[in-house]
């Protein structure tokens, strides 16, 4: 059985870009996209179960995460974290991947299999669901409506990185106890969060992704919206935590419409678990992927229109 002993810290790159990450087995690679506000140490108990079944799991700190990644152009649209995502997967094989995404992980998940599905060996999105039909449900439900507010206020200028980064980042661990209730978070989890939201550029970064997600104007935000509403031509794997604060396991479900998934869809709803359910029932989140990865080998599909440059 692999070991955390046996893990390989990797630097991978794209232009002058470089981003960290962990490694660890041999075999058919599963590359895992973490969220916010996280770092890729979330998939820490995924990555030993996956290289213990034979596979190589590869878990990377998305861009702007850390200082060496944060882009001179300040550019955090998803079309241009799908493209890092394809650099990536070149540099580590050439693919195809099993791919999973968790929250903002998750949506640049979409995008990849959305632009080169014959890149995607599987999709696995991990408790934020098709953003399409997720926006007219919050519209109609106030519930999920009041949970979805602190997008709204990541719009501000200024004001939320003064509130991240106040007082030791507590703002954060109110997410985290909030989104995952009932859970005893560890004290080490939130130290990592807090470590990587220290480092310059961090907050600014996180923040980005949001903002620039209003982009419906230019031709790169034009691309990245076309990309999210297209099909996902590669067989997917929904799972949501049934006590998840930040989207309702029921939101979550009804956002994944079947004929989104031409090439299969299946859903799952992790018992006893919020928002990071992937470190509160590790066991179970790393045992259903290992089935789910097992029963999809392969992959097809050709590049999506959307990835054409101008």
């Amino acid at each position: 059985m692999e070991t955390m002993a046996q893990l390989e810290c990797l630097t991978l790159a794209r232009g002058d870009l470089r981003f960290s990450a962990r490694a660890i087995g041999r075999g058919p690679i599963a590359l895992f996209l973490h969220g916010f506000p996280d770092t890729e140490r979330t998939f820490d108990a995924q990555l030993q179960a996956l290289a213990a079944a034979g596979f190589r799991a590869v878990a990377v700190r998305m861009r702007g995460y850390e200082p060496s990644s944060q882009p001179a152009d300040q550019d955090y649209r998803g079309i241009r974290m799908a493209e890092d995502v394809l650099c990536w997967i070149d540099q580590l094989g050439g693919g195809p991947v099993h791919l999973i995404g968790h929250d903002w992980g998750a949506i640049i998940a979409q995008i990849v299999a959305a632009q080169a599905p014959g890149k995607v060996t599987s999709l696995t999105v991990m408790a934020v669901p098709r953003l399409k039909p997720f926006g007219k449900l919050v519209r109609d439900d106030r519930r999920q409506a009041w949970r979805s507010l602190y997008g709204a206020f990541f719009q501000i200028p200024r004001l939320p990185e003064w509130r991240i980064n106040r007082a030791n980042f507590a703002y954060l661990e109110r997410l985290w106890r909030r989104w995952s209730p009932g859970w005893a978070i560890p004290p080490e989890t939130l130290h990592e969060v807090r470590q990587a939201f220290a480092a310059p550029g961090v907050t600014r970064a996180a923040l980005s992704y949001y903002r620039q997600a209003r982009d419906t104007r230019s031709h790169d935000g034009k691309s990245t919206a076309r990309l999210l509403r297209a099909p996902l031509r590669v067989p997917t794997l929904g799972l949501c935590g049934a006590a998840d604060g930040c989207i309702s396991a029921d939101i979550f479900e009804r956002a994944m419409p079947e004929e989104d998934f031409p090439a299969g869809l299946r859903l799952h709803r992790i018992d006893s678990a919020g928002h990071f359910f992937q470190q509160e029932q590790p066991d179970k989140v790393s045992e259903l992927l290992i089935d789910w990865l097992r029963a999809n080998p392969g992959g097809i599909g050709e590049v999506h229109p959307a990835l054409k440059r101008r």
